[in-house]
């Protein structure tokens, strides 16, 4: 079951944590005779889905919301809200996190320390190709391409709004920054010297087996937070307390 993608999973959970609730409630009713109000229900549905998707080992994030499904759909529904904005709310969510589902990358953001971090890992005198696959807003490439004039930057995304606004700052920037909206899987990465990732665990596994595909001997791959089983990495700097503020280098 652990092999089954984490958004079908949750959709079993959900469903698994209503069957439950509800046989619950119909328990309570004929034994104790004891009918338990709707936001009962809907935080015991709660607390079940997380405890389910805890059991399931789903990545750390899935937790709290499974958690908070139901209880926010009961508290939204108090407000009489028009349902326009239920199908608004519910396209900004798609136009940011896409094929979330389907990759299990989530849109992450990296801060400056991350960014500063790289600099060392990156060659000053020689010209290279530097890429961010999963760019998200562009903050790593175009924070690094004035420090690095010789270089050409590129980041791919996938998302339409991250996607989108990333060309609008680097429209505004005057950026020389090239920005494509593409899966990264479907990308050559040997056309690259430094592919920079921050993903997911769960992406990172097929991301190495494309980069000791694809990646030129000597090329660079950096992850941010997100190591790999298969190699050690060459290069292991902690920014921080916390593997979230750890970089990841391997020399391929």
């Amino acid at each position: 079951m652990t092999r089954l993608p984490v958004s079908l999973q949750s959709l079993i959970v959900q469903c698994a944590a209503l069957l439950l609730v509800a046989l619950l409630a119909v328990s309570l009713q004929s034994v104790f005779l004891f009918e338990p109000v709707l936001w009962q229900l809907a935080l015991a549905q709660g607390f079940v889905a997380a405890g389910l998707s805890w059991f399931w080992r789903q990545p750390a994030w899935w937790m709290p919301l499974h958690l908070g499904f139901f209880p926010v759909i009961l508290f939204a529904r108090q407000f009489n809200l028009p349902a326009w904005l239920y199908l608004a709310a519910f396209l900004l969510l798609v136009l940011f996190y896409w094929s979330s589902f389907r990759t299990r990358v989530p849109l992450y953001l990296s801060d400056r320390k991350a960014w500063q971090a790289v600099i060392p890992l990156l060659p000053s005198a020689t010209p290279f190709r530097f890429i961010d696959i999963g760019s998200g807003f562009g903050d790593v490439p175009f924070y690094l391409e004035s420090r690095f004039p010789l270089a050409d930057f590129y980041g791919t995304e996938i998302a339409p709004a991250p996607w989108l606004i990333s060309r609008v700052r680097a429209r505004y920037k005057r950026s020389r920054v090239t920005l494509l909206r593409r899966d990264y899987a479907a990308l050559d990465l040997a056309s690259f010297d430094v592919v920079f990732a921050f993903l997911s665990p769960a992406a990172m596994p097929s991301v190495w087996l494309q980069a000791q595909a694809q990646m030129r001997k000597g090329s660079l791959l950096i992850s941010l937070s997100f190591d790999v089983q298969a190699r050690q990495p060459d290069q292991v700097i902690d920014l921080a307390e916390g593997a979230r503020h750890t970089l990841y280098a391997w020399r391929m």
